[in-house]
């Protein structure tokens, strides 16, 4: 090992260690998103979805963003809805939903992380209101997710941006402060996580077998 690499093991070792997990295709085996809408909605749930064919489809060929899907889809399936009517429909998917979803092998390396001590945060696109209650269940320290925004106890739409690309690295330096006093395992699935995956110490993309990890910064 030359002196240079030398120097950075012997300063990661130093810092605390940080395990940034995204959430779908990563710690699941498929988004959640649409499994989250069925289970608020019913298996008729598709039937909210048929006026919005064609923003489906643009999404799918990448031609809109994932911000954009979500301000289309989501006042259609939740328009007017009480807060407390959300919560409760989330906590319920958090329990029976997202057990259904999660891929062994990743749980397996995330508990691994808590078994170490590390601090573990889920980042990702999709919905803060049913993740945090998924997170405390599994003992999970923070999740930056997608935030929906109520006035009065009125569900209308989309706080702020969706927590996609740059914006995960935004909210996690919101979070940490200076990323550069971490030592950062990041793992991710998608372009949306590729400047998450940048900025990591240890990036692991698709894989979590640190002896196979594709580090691609």
């Amino acid at each position: 090992m030359d002196t240079a690499k030398q120097l950075s093991s012997s300063t990661s070792q130093t810092r605390p260690v940080v395990a940034v997990f995204d959430f779908d295709g990563t710690l699941t085996f498929k988004d959640s998103f649409l499994p989250f809408l069925e289970s608020t909605h019913g298996r008729f749930y598709w039937l909210y979805l048929i006026p919005h064919t064609i923003s489906i489809i643009c999404y799918l060929l990448k031609t809109i963003s994932n911000h954009k899907i979500k301000e289309i889809l989501l006042p259609s399936f939740f328009k007017r809805c009480l807060q407390r009517k959300i919560e409760l429909l989330s906590n319920d998917f958090a329990i029976k939903g997202i057990p259904k979803l999660l891929n062994p092998v990743a749980i397996e390396k995330l508990k691994w992380h808590q078994s170490q001590g590390h601090r573990i945060i889920i980042v990702s696109a999709n919905l803060e209101i049913y993740l945090i209650p998924w997170a405390k269940i599994m003992g999970i320290d923070s999740v930056l997710a997608t935030q929906l925004h109520f006035n009065n106890g009125i569900f209308t739409g989309i706080d702020g941006k969706c927590c996609y690309g740059q914006e995960k690295v935004r909210r996690l330096q919101e979070l940490l402060g200076s990323l550069d006093d971490y030592c950062l395992h990041i793992y991710g699935d998608s372009r949306g996580d590729k400047e998450m995956l940048d900025i990591a110490d240890y990036p692991y993309y698709r894989i979590f077998n640190p002896g196979q990890s594709l580090f691609i910064k």
